[in-house]
Formats: C-alpha cells, structure tokens, sequence
C-alpha cells in the first residue's frame, strides 16, 4: 500500500464539538481556537463502521465500557492474525490486543492530528433545566450548564503509512471504508450536542510510494476576511492558491487524489473564486 495524506474541513454551528470532561464538558478551547482531539475523530469512523456492520475491537459491551481483556475473551480469538482479519479498527487506527500467550502493539497506519478551528470562535453558555429534580424531595429540577461554539470551521491532517499497513492487514477495501466515513460519518451523529455539523472538504493525497511525507496541508489554507464574526458556512471564503501550488510542486510524487466537496464551501486562489475540478485539473481527481 502506498502512502497518503489526509486534508479534512468540517464546521460547527450551535453545538459541542468534542466536550472536555475535566471542564464540566465544555468544547476544547485554547483561548478563542476551538480544539478537536484525534480520538473524537477516531470514534466518528468507529461509529460509522459499526453502523455498516462492521467488528470492532473498541467497542462497549451491552452498552458499558470493558478492559482489552475483557474484548479479546468476547471475541474467542487467540490467533493475532485472524483477530486482525476481524477488526478493521485495528487494521486501520492500531491497538494492543493483550491476546494469551501472543500479546501484540500494534502501531495503527492511520493517525490525525488534533484538529483545530481556522477562525477565532466564541464560545455560548446557557442553563438548562431538567424535568427531574436534583435530590429526592426537592420539587425543582435540577439545573446545569449548556456550552456551545457559535461557529467554528474545523481543519483536521491526517496521514495513511504504507509500511505500517502491511503489518495490519491494512487493505485497499479499508481505505475506501475511511473515505466514507469521513464524508457520511458526522452528519449521523444527530446527538443533541453534535447536531449542526457537516464535512465540507475532504482531501487523500495518495502518493506514488510508501515513503513520502510532504506534511500538514493545513498550513496552506488561509480564511478570507474576518474570522471572528463567522456565523454561517455561506460566509466562509477559504483561500487555497497556496495549497495548489504545493501540490504542483510535487505532482511528481502523487498518483491521485480522493475528495468531496461540499458546494457551500466557497474556494479561491488567490483571491479568485475557483471549483475544486478547476483548481486540481493538473492532476488525477477522483470524486467521492
């Protein structure tokens, strides 16, 4: 399998991206850029894999959390190899399967980056009330906080490692699993606090080998105009004349390219507004 690279932009209207626990579950801040952990995105496509009837090895027991022990003894398996053949999260994200005389780590070819918001993001607190009271005898409900972005346009980078695919079993079948799950996994999450989010850019750049790395791509994007004030999808102007010409740069090394692209997703470069088939015409495109 060769190597690719992982380009995705999705938003966030009104709702929690990825809650803090150890902050009475508010959206990862790090002052006003909102931050999405890798493991968030991870759960997603486990979610959307399991949803398509897929066996996984993260994964609750009727509903409630168990050790890796605990799964492994569920999946009466102790052949790492056909564990592998079964699980395509570990095929895909790696894992430590403490199997019986044969335990292994094993190193998972796909791995993100934490995502981040590319405009500065307000954060909105409400109360909230509940039908049920908060200790016997007390005839009021109970009371908490709800946290919310206003808006916030989330960029994520990820990377597939050919060499690390080989040692689980990676297959090509998988990778167009994970191709789907990052356009279609988001919008079934209609949870109350994920409901407002919708993917607008996916990119996988495949290369022509299992040895280049040309880097995060979200550093070629760039937000026209102001960022702060962002309310809506329809007002998002993404600049990418940057990224076009890093991809030019090295068309030599890259055999396709994988996307979706949403169409209330406006893109320019360099100020022009251009379609994504316009901006890549150079190079194999394949739309998802």
């Amino acid at each position: 399998m060769k190597n690719s690279e992982i380009l995705y932009l999705y938003d966030a209207k009104l709702t929690n991206p990825n809650g803090d626990p150890d902050e009475e579950n508010r959206p990862r801040m790090d002052g006003d850029i909102n931050l999405v952990s890798d493991l968030r995105m991870k759960r997603y496509i486990r979610d959307y894999l399991q949803s398509r009837g897929k066996t996984l090895f993260v994964q609750k027991l009727d509903d409630a959390p168990v050790t890796a022990g605990d799964r492994i003894a569920e999946l009466k398996e102790t052949d790492t190899d056909k564990l592998l053949d079964r699980l395509i999260d570990v095929r895909l994200f790696g894992a430590t399967m403490p199997v019986k005389n044969d335990s292994k780590n094993f190193i998972g070819p796909v791995q993100f980056n934490w995502g981040y918001s590319l405009n500065q993001v307000e954060l909105l607190e409400s109360s909230i009330t509940s039908h049920f009271s908060s200790e016997k005898g007390n005839k009021q409900g109970a009371i908490g906080k709800d946290y919310r972005v206003k808006y916030s346009f989330i960029a994520f980078s990820g990377v597939i490692s050919g060499k690390r695919a080989e040692k689980t079993r990676l297959t090509e079948e998988d990778v167009k699993l994970l191709d789907e799950g990052m356009k279609n996994a988001i919008p079934e999450q209609i949870t109350r606090s994920k409901i407002g989010q919708y993917p607008r850019l996916y990119m996988r750049v495949e290369y022509k080998d299992d040895e280049t790395i040309l880097g995060d791509m979200r550093s070629k994007l760039q937000l026209i105009g102001e960022t702060y004030s962002l309310k809506d999808i329809t007002e998002v102007k993404l600049e990418i004349g940057r990224l076009i010409e890093h991809i030019k740069k090295y068309e030599s090394k890259i055999s396709k390219i994988y996307y979706y692209h949403q169409e209330d997703l406006h893109l320019y470069s360099y100020g022009k507004e251009v379609s994504f088939q316009e901006a890549f015409d150079f190079i194999d495109i394949i739309n998802l």
